[in-house]
């Protein structure tokens, strides 16, 4: 298990869990980062990341791409 920010460009990773407060796990889960979907980055940046999640492009900075833990 590792942070998604620590995934490089064009690598896929299944979510396993979401961490964070209440209002954060819920606004990535509105989002589709939910555990057991699929995520893949488009591109990568001090952190800060750009993922294709269930056939959308969604930008995360460092803070909130750090709350998502892949396998």
């Amino acid at each position: 298990m590792m942070p998604l920010t620590l995934l490089d460009k064009g690598e896929m990773a299944m979510i396993y869990k979401v961490g964070g407060k209440d209002e954060v796990r819920s606004h990535l889960a509105d989002l589709g980062f939910v555990a057991g979907s699929t995520v893949s980055v488009i591109s990568a940046l001090n952190g800060n990341v750009i993922v294709n999640i269930k056939g959308v492009r969604i930008a995360l900075s460092q803070a909130l791409a750090s709350k998502i833990l892949v396998k």
